[in-house]
């Protein structure tokens, strides 16, 4: 069972009957990370400067990449992840506009989400917040999302 049926179930309340069930669950995660966020005291606005809030949460909860056992990345850490990464991608994509793209196969394919910008370029939200986790401020992520929606 994939963790996002963990968390929300089975339903997905798609507006798009094409959309696939994991754009669907990226979308509803990225509306409840913020909300999570937010009432731990991260902005969490869709904003291109909410993206330093994503670093902060990292850097507090996970120093050195590593979860705090009693942190907000403590347990779930892949779906907090993932949501995370919907988040990020969210923000970017309203910045500059684009689609999520996702198959329903593997999986595999909640890491390799992407998003197809208008400018033709495709990004890959959730592998970025792995790397941010993995090689700190160096992969940062507002940085990544500035110079995507600043070009």
């Amino acid at each position: 069972m994939s963790f996002f049926k963990k968390l929300f179930g089975n339903k997905t309340d798609a507006k798009d009957t094409n959309q696939s069930k994991l754009v669907t669950d990226i979308l509803k995660s990225a509306e409840w990370i913020a909300k999570a966020l937010s009432s731990s005291g991260y902005k969490a606005d869709f904003s291109i400067e909410s993206l330093k809030e994503i670093d902060r949460f990292i850097d507090e909860q996970a120093p050195n990449g590593i979860p705090k056992p009693d942190g907000l990345l403590g347990t779930d850490l892949g779906s907090r992840v993932f949501a995370i990464g919907g988040y990020v991608g969210e923000v970017i994509r309203r910045n500059v506009g684009g689609e999520w793209e996702g198959k329903d196969e593997t999986s595999e394919d909640e890491v390799n989400i992407a998003i197809h910008l208008k400018n033709d370029t495709t990004i890959w939200p959730v592998q970025r917040v792995m790397k941010r986790l993995k090689n700190g401020s160096e992969d940062g992520i507002y940085v990544y999302g500035y110079a995507i929606t600043h070009p």
